[in-house]
């Protein structure tokens, strides 16, 4: 199902145009996924397909009388396997030339992008992505390996040599050397399940660790697929190592195993907080990497070109329906230009076409369960408790009319509400933007930066106001004048990513040249040759 498009590069930012024959190869994909669902799907631990006893089915969020399949309730003896094995392999692994490790991976490039169509067209099934979305994570994904193959043959497998020790009679080198840590735990989210499972795997696989992966109980499909990927690239047995099962058995267990020797999560802040400490909690501190989501802020000022603002804000407040850990979730515009900028938002926001998303006409699909439904109310009901104090600009209700009455579909809302409310603090993770009026850009960066979470941010000015923004913004990722997408849209080697405060605990960005070395730890190295110096004992009377 490969297409040849070599004039279109796929990212975040470039998905509005595509050729005709993406559609047709998407299209194609999805009727062939549609006629092959609810099959069982097993673990991959040791090179070997593995089941548990229980077992659980998978709906899609688009219509939940979609079986998408059925996948291991696994338990926690099928994390100790998992890694037994990945322990077991991390000799050799290790011991492997890194080049042959960058070989294996870069075929696992080809692979993905051999299979777009398909892995993306089972994406959208499974999260509730439109086509774009979808298509754009799996060649994220494959642009994320290759960046980090790339980082490690341009850094030539983190071998350094430093400054020789001046020994008269003797020969001093001294290396340093960056080694790999052992079995890697990686606990994917269900908004992205095949880009933040692939990206932080290969990772630490190219840098010599083994893996374990769990993914999300809601998307545990396109985490079996990523694990025949690297199968079916070469990977030795052991090396990968794909386990499901509910986070409160088989989760704890991999967090609690003392042989796991480091983690990358990814989700949100409460969880990733009580990973953090418990995993920080064993005989000596184990690296941790954890990305824990976001309150994301737009400030809009005067200088700005209101269209550009408004498209920035509508895409990335109601991108993959306001399920993005970047997703702009804040705005403060200045006052002189509030009401132009929301009767610009409202206007885009009108235009948005919600439903199934793996039609073409479609861009915003499903919130990805009842729990997320329920949330939306809640923020809903809780700004029309507000009477007069607050407002619901556009949108507000749950979309159930139709086939759309059996999946989760809540329509783009935006609302105002005094700045002090807690709709303001709280992440949502549904289709639903706050904006304020603001006296003045300074009191809109001290709003954005009023907040525990500090990911993404956007602004929209003058090229002198932009450059204040930047130096004075507490966010990891930040975009200025960006119609593309106000606070989304990052993509390998083009915008690092990674959370400042409650958003990260590295500030260390995926996509960049800082990440790769979180999966290594330092060796200093010292070999010492004795020239025909007089002996030591000798030299000290």
């Amino acid at each position: 199902m490969n297409v040849s498009v070599p004039s279109f590069k796929l990212t975040y930012s470039t998905m509005f145009n595509p050729p005709e024959a993406l559609h047709a190869h998407f299209d194609a994909a999805v009727r062939t996924i549609k006629g092959h669902l609810g099959a069982e799907h097993a673990m991959w631990i040791g090179g070997h397909n593995e089941r548990a006893v229980q077992r659980f089915e998978v709906k899609s969020p688009i219509d939940h009388r979609m079986v998408l399949g059925r996948f291991q309730a696994g338990a926690p003896e099928h994390a100790a396997a998992a890694v037994a094995a990945a322990r077991d392999a991390f000799r050799d692994w290790s011991r492997t030339p890194w080049r042959d490790r960058v070989a294996l991976l870069r075929r696992a490039v080809q692979l993905i992008e051999e299979r777009i169509f398909y892995l993306g067209a089972v994406l959208a099934l499974e999260v509730g992505k439109n086509r774009m979305e979808a298509l754009g994570e799996v060649q994220e994904t494959a642009d994320l390996i290759a960046y980090y193959c790339n980082r490690m043959e341009e850094s030539d497998g983190y071998v350094r040599a430093m400054a020789r020790d001046p020994l008269p009679g003797f020969s001093s080198e001294n290396t340093s050397v960056l080694k790999p840590h052992g079995a890697w735990l990686v606990i994917a989210p269900f908004n992205f399940p095949f880009a933040l499972a692939g990206g932080p795997a290969a990772a630490a696989l190219v840098a010599g660790n083994t893996v374990v992966l769990k993914t999300a109980s809601a998307t545990p499909w396109s985490g079996r697929l990523f694990a025949d990927v690297l199968r079916d690239a070469g990977l030795p047995s052991g090396v990968f190592n794909y386990v499901t099962g509910p986070g409160n058995s088989l989760g704890e267990a991999l967090v609690q195993h003392d042989q796991v020797a480091g983690m990358t999560f990814t989700g949100s802040y409460e969880v990733g907080m009580h990973l953090y400490r418990r995993f920080a909690s064993g005989r000596w501190p184990r690296p941790c990497i954890a990305e824990m989501g976001g309150k994301n802020a737009a400030i809009v000022s005067r200088h700005a070109v209101i269209d550009d603002a408004a498209l920035g804000v509508m895409r990335s407040a109601f991108g993959l329906s306001g399920q993005k850990c970047s997703a702009c979730a804040r705005v403060y515009v200045e006052h002189s230009v509030f009401n132009d900028f929301v009767a610009a938002l409202h206007r885009m926001t009108i235009t948005v076409t919600t439903g199934d998303p793996t039609l073409r006409e479609h861009w915003m699909g499903p919130v990805i369960n009842g729990a997320a439904v329920a949330r939306f109310e809640d923020a809903v009901a809780q700004v029309r408790s507000l009477r007069d104090a607050g407002a619901i600009v556009a949108g507000g209700e749950r979309i159930d009319h139709g086939d759309l009455a059996h999946g989760f579909f809540c329509a783009p809302t935006i609302v105002r509400a005094p700045v002090d409310h807690a709709l303001w603090q709280r992440e949502l993770f549904a289709p639903l933007v706050l904006v304020a009026p603001v006296d003045t850009i300074d009191q809109g960066l001290a709003l954005a930066n009023a907040n525990d979470y500090g990911l993404t941010a956007g602004f929209y000015g003058s090229g002198e106001e932009c450059e204040r923004f930047f130096e004075e913004i507490d966010a990891g990722v930040c975009y200025a004048n960006r119609p593309q997408g106000a606070t989304t849209g990052s993509w390998p080697g083009y915008q690092p990513f990674a959370g400042w405060k409650a958003s990260g605990s590295t500030g260390k960005s995926a996509g960049s040249h800082y990440y790769l070395p979180q999966y290594l730890r330092e060796q200093s190295q010292t070999r010492v040759r004795n020239d025909g110096a007089a002996p030591v004992s000798d030299q000290c009377m």
